[in-house]
């Protein structure tokens, strides 16, 4: 928490970090959850973390999911979101305990949904990903992982199993305090629609992706 001069010259409290705000059940259809909400004083973001069963502190199951609308809410196959969400909610049901923090002001890899889409509009006419970002004069990867880190932490984790293909992910938990004790892949069977998105992931954003030796025939 920091303090801020107001208008008036008189001092004000303007609050920083993750504050939780609420934990509610959430029955689902992978399983029972616990919805824990949080304010991110920092964006301004609202987040939530889904928590099945008895977490502990150690080694527990955790995936760190970048909102994705058109994937998670439209199963768009451009790209794998929505069925990674699905397979990290099952996966930690049939562990018995973990987290999947889901993480707003994430779209488009942090650069919002109208610029995602615009990307992909310029992926359509033949640039890969990073090119279409990079067209449009922005970042290729904006996200930041500080507020997963604070929800972690606010949960009483102090390691994690991440389920996640992204390198960049387990190097930022570490970066802010929490353990990755293990990384756990998170592979989804490409399509003829997305097998080039994910080739340019695994060729340009080094994301593990090893299944995909396998699909070759798909173009």
């Amino acid at each position: 928490m920091t303090e801020k001069i107001g208008v008036l010259g008189k001092k004000s409290l303007q609050r920083t970090g993750v504050e939780r705000i609420v934990n509610a059940p959430l029955p689902t259809v992978y399983g029972q959850f616990r919805a824990v909400g949080y304010l991110d004083h920092d964006r301004g973001d609202e987040q939530v973390a889904l928590v099945h069963g008895d977490i502990g502190s150690e080694g527990v199951l955790t995936r760190l999911h970048s909102e994705c609308l058109t994937g998670d809410a439209f199963g768009s196959q451009h790209c794998e979101c929505g069925d990674q969400l699905a397979s990290a909610l099952k996966a930690v049901v049939a562990e018995g305990s973990g987290i999947v923090v889901y993480l707003r002001g994430h779209e488009g890899r942090g650069i919002g949904l109208l610029a995602k889409l615009r990307a992909m509009a310029l992926q359509a006419e033949g640039l890969d990903t990073v090119e279409a970002n990079l067209a449009l004069g922005l970042p290729v990867d904006a996200r930041d992982y500080g507020v997963a880190a604070g929800i972690l932490q606010d949960l009483g984790v102090n390691s994690v199993r991440l389920m996640s293909n992204n390198p960049r992910k387990r190097e930022a938990l570490v970066q802010h305090g929490i353990e990755v004790a293990e990384t756990v892949p998170l592979l989804i069977p490409p399509c003829e629609s997305n097998i080039t998105y994910l080739r340019t992931k695994r060729e340009r954003l080094d994301h593990v992706l090893p299944h995909l030796d396998a699909v070759a025939h798909l173009s």
